[in-house]
């Protein structure tokens, strides 16, 4: 997909929900896969899909789920690394973009749940509401594998693609503007020390 097409794409796709998608992300996750949260609701639906101790929750940080992803999986090349990121994170961290395609590790994937909107801080609407769209800014940074899911389907499809096939890869799916359904625990050393623990990185 070119950065036109990119965007002619965004604007009839299928509006989905973050918890749903985040149930169908867990349920494919078998290998010890690491997946960094981005705050708020992204990984408030992370933590209530499925509790794993290879999962990192930002807490209060926007925009720096891609950037600990790429740390990870430039650490441990041979684990795969999602990060979750909602679309407002992204926006104020663009340039962690252009940082994974330059370094390309071949085990990073990043999903982008864009609802147009900062829901967490008043539903105030972020630029993806009117004319950013996430993928053409992610094929124009270089990332060469970017895709909008067009439904619940091609989401868990290009997830399964992403953890066989060499990355960076860009997932991005537009969702709902619903609240998370639970709400992360709020022990910022309990989530570093679990996540350290989950891969291998401290007894």
């Amino acid at each position: 997909m070119d950065i036109a097409s990119s965007a002619a794409h965004h604007a009839n796709l299928k509006v989905t929900n973050r918890f749903e998608l985040s149930q169908r992300l867990v349920a494919l996750l078998t290998q010890g896969e690491a997946v960094i949260g981005g705050i708020g609701n992204t990984n408030f639906d992370l933590w209530a899909a499925g509790r794993r101790p290879e999962n990192f929750y930002m807490l209060g940080s926007m925009g720096l789920a891609c950037p600990i992803a790429l740390g990870v999986a430039l650490a441990q090349p041979k684990r795969r690394v999602i990060a979750c990121e909602g679309d407002g994170s992204l926006l104020m961290q663009l340039g962690s973009l252009t940082t994974v395609a330059t370094l390309a590790p071949k085990n990073l994937t990043i999903i982008v749940m864009d609802n147009g909107c900062y829901q967490i801080t008043g539903a105030q609407k972020t630029t993806t509401a009117f004319s950013a769209d996430i993928v053409g800014i992610a094929l124009g940074a270089g990332i060469k594998e970017a895709r909008w899911a067009a439904d619940e389907a091609m989401f868990e499809s290009l997830v399964r693609r992403a953890l066989l096939e060499d990355g960076p890869q860009l997932i991005a799916a537009r969702i709902d503007d619903k609240p998370a359904v639970a709400t992360t625990e709020r022990d910022p050393s309990l989530i570093r020390d679990r996540f350290m623990r989950g891969i291998g990185v401290k007894a």
